[in-house]
């Protein structure tokens, strides 16, 4: 697998080292070999979260000087703080993929929250953490930009 900076543009199929799944005609929708498939990429995903927090940490340790110039020590808490807002987000995924990987152990993974049809295998490789079906999130969206005016 590529390292991990080079990670970042990759799809999260590629990140898992996986391609698209194939699904026969006949087979069954979530069966285990496709809860298998979408366990590694979360899995994966994860993984490749987790090394980015840890990283973060390390390169503010190594990173944090106290510059004597009032402009130099703005730009770096800046630049901290960027990247802080952007490990929170990250670590809100990284619940979120937890979750995603509870439902696929409690066997309730790949059904729409809101209507219980089949998400889609393509729409869960896209975005493995989806819980709603296409329709559902569309009218999700289409309602909150009605309420926000």
């Amino acid at each position: 697998m590529p390292t991990t900076k080079n990670n970042k543009s990759l799809g999260l199929l590629a990140l898992a080292g996986l391609t698209a799944y194939e699904s026969n005609a006949d087979e069954e929708y979530m069966n285990e070999s496709q809860m298998d498939h979408f366990r590694q990429i979360l899995s994966a995903w994860r993984t490749q979260l987790r090394e980015e927090v840890d990283r973060t940490v390390t390169h503010m340790k190594d990173d944090a000087s106290n510059f004597p110039d009032p402009v130099d020590r703005a730009a770096q808490e800046e630049e901290f703080s960027l990247e802080l807002r952007t490990r929170d987000r990250e670590r809100k995924l990284i619940k979120k993929i937890e979750k995603t990987l509870k439902r696929i152990e409690d066997d309730d993974f790949g059904f729409c929250d809101s209507c219980g049809i089949e998400i889609g295998i393509k729409r869960l490789e896209a975005r493995p953490t989806a819980d709603l079906c296409i329709d559902c999130k569309t009218m999700a969206e289409i309602k909150e930009k009605q309420m926000q005016g």
